[in-house]
């Protein structure tokens, strides 16, 4: 629980390759997914999906917690080998604190660093189009369900700062 407003130099950001995650960090990592995902959303569906290995993941820590996480994958086969952002996630207490836009823009400076070269597709809920928006993100579909919530596809084209 977060007792005072935290500030974005609080946070800890780690990126790891999933054979880089020790056993407590995939734990952290999953409980959190599964509280946002699962409890949260009440959406009862497999989030271990057996694609976390072919990502990188960031992990945000505040006070050695994991408040905040999401997966980068340069080269995502479900959306013909585009780089894909997903499970992005931060804990119900770090919300209101930018959290989850510092968890972004961490994401982005990666992808700009690392892969520049590729456009990157989201699959986002609904309802934030305009925070994905903010990032450079555009609508490239018209509104889906999936796991009984609307969702979007969004693209961001590449940075090319390479």
């Amino acid at each position: 629980m977060v007792d005072k407003a935290p500030s974005s130099l609080d946070f800890e950001w780690q990126w790891k390759a999933f054979d880089q995650l020790s056993t407590l960090q995939l734990a952290q990592l999953y409980q959190l997914r599964q509280s946002v995902f699962i409890v949260e959303q009440n959406c009862p569906y497999l989030d271990a999906d057996g694609k976390d290995p072919g990502a990188f993941h960031l992990l945000g820590f505040l006070e050695n917690q994991l408040i905040a996480t999401l997966r980068y994958f340069p080269d995502y086969v479900d959306y013909d080998h585009q780089a894909s952002i997903g499970r992005v996630c931060t804990a119900q207490s770090v919300r209101r604190f930018g959290a989850g836009r510092e968890l972004m823009a961490q994401a982005m400076e990666f992808a700009d660093q690392n892969y520049p070269q590729q456009p990157i597709q989201i699959g986002a809920q609904a309802y934030l189009e305009d925070f994905y928006a903010s990032f450079g993100f555009k609508t490239v579909s018209e509104i889906y369900i999936e796991d009984d919530i609307p969702h979007i596809l969004m693209r961001r084209p590449a940075s090319n700062n390479g």
